[in-house]
């Protein structure tokens, strides 16, 4: 039992991108939706969307998908559904984190609790600066992140990919093509 905790709270380095411009994984996982959405909530704005689902086998540290400052943290107390649900990011408990990068670009990172996964412990606070790629908190034991960027953003990732936290590229600021 002891090797499977270490196993799950395994925390390894990644190499992170340092492309300008990118926005990579919060996240290690399964790209279960990529969308167009309303983000009503913290950024008030039309916003691209991914959801990354976490098996209790992925690393479950949740790392910056940009450099920026945190701005707002809200925790919201919820159910424990199965976080592969499409209802779990509005029922289940979750952790939300807006981070603005030095252009003024506002990012919502929204960690939520799993089936089995009953903790998020935050690592950050308002007033932190995260570098891209640095480790922001930690979901235990299966869950879910979804993460909610500017509608102008590049999504690169699809449906059915597997993404690593802090060192998949997920997508870009639409004034930053792709590098040839």
């Amino acid at each position: 039992s002891a090797g499977f905790f270490a196993y799950f709270f395994r925390d390894p380095e990644r190499a992170i991108p340092s492309e300008p411009g990118v926005i990579v994984s919060p996240a290690d996982g399964l790209v279960i939706r990529v969308d167009e959405v309303a983000e009503n909530e913290f950024l008030k704005t039309p916003a691209r969307y991914v959801a990354i689902f976490m098996n209790v086998f992925d690393v479950h540290v949740n790392r910056s998908p940009v450099a920026g400052t945190v701005t707002e943290m809200r925790h919201r107390a919820g159910e424990y559904k199965a976080a592969s649900r499409p209802d779990a990011a509005s029922r289940n408990e979750q952790q939300a984190l807006v981070l603005e990068d030095a252009a003024g670009r506002r990012v919502l990172v929204v960690q939520i609790a799993g089936l089995l996964a009953r903790r998020i412990i935050p690592m950050v606070k308002p007033g932190h600066n995260l570098a891209r790629g640095e480790r922001l908190g930690l979901i235990c034991f299966g869950s879910r992140v979804d993460l909610y960027l500017p509608g102008d953003s590049q999504i690169e990732v699809k449906t059915g990919d597997r993404v690593k936290a802090g060192s998949s590229i997920i997508g870009r600021w639409h004034e930053f093509p792709p590098q040839t």
